[in-house]
């Protein structure tokens, strides 16, 4: 290989991680409402896990969750994914 190819592979594998973490992004923002902020994001993320904590067994059956995983996820900070 010459010089150029390194540079290209280097570039190459560059660009595929910035994709990576660019996909790894908006997998954590495909739940949210579009257009909100940071801020927005957390206090959505605050008000649904406070919502989930209220939901009844039947609702928790319908949503697929049991009321141990609800709990788990409902008592995060809203700053934690």
């Amino acid at each position: 290989m010459n010089g150029l190819s390194d540079v290209r592979l280097t570039l190459h594998s560059q660009e595929l991680a910035a994709g990576q973490k660019e996909r790894a992004r908006n997998e954590i923002m495909r739940n949210a409402p579009s257009g909100l902020s940071r801020w927005g994001l957390m206090w959505h993320r605050l008000h649904t896990r406070r919502a989930l904590l209220n939901l009844t067994a039947d609702q928790l059956k319908d949503i697929g969750l049991t009321r141990e995983q609800a709990q788990e996820e409902g008592l995060k900070p809203f700053w934690q994914i």
